[in-house]
């Protein structure tokens, strides 16, 4: 089991993509809806996927695999990987990741729509 770790940039996705889930879950609750949003699925993927990289990173449903365009924050010569939230969406969204700072810890960098 790892402990998750945040860049302030990650955090920042992880609570606006929660604030919006939370918004639009009153909002269709008010409406008297029960299909949930995309927003509120968008944010129950994300949340799955980290979960997923706290018990194992290399869980075949993430598609873990090593992503070259960003540095990693803590080791220069480290790896980053990316991890798939979603798949065959458009703009499906990743969990960009690496180990560390510490042993048994995996800091999130970003979580971001595909381009």
């Amino acid at each position: 089991m790892f402990q998750i770790k945040w860049t302030e940039i990650a955090q920042q996705a992880y609570s606006q993509l929660n604030k919006d889930a939370e918004a639009k879950q009153a909002a269709r609750k008010r409406k008297g809806k029960s299909k949930s949003t995309t927003a509120e699925g968008l944010f129950k993927q994300v949340k799955k996927t980290i979960n997923l990289l706290a018990n194992d990173p290399k869980h075949p449903g993430l598609n873990t695999h090593e992503y070259v365009s960003l540095e990693h924050p803590y080791e220069k010569k480290a790896k980053v990987f990316e991890a798939y939230a979603q798949n065959q969406t458009p703009g499906a969204y990743r969990v960009f990741w690496c180990y560390g700072p510490n042993k048994s810890q995996i800091t999130i960098i970003a979580i971001t729509p595909h381009p």
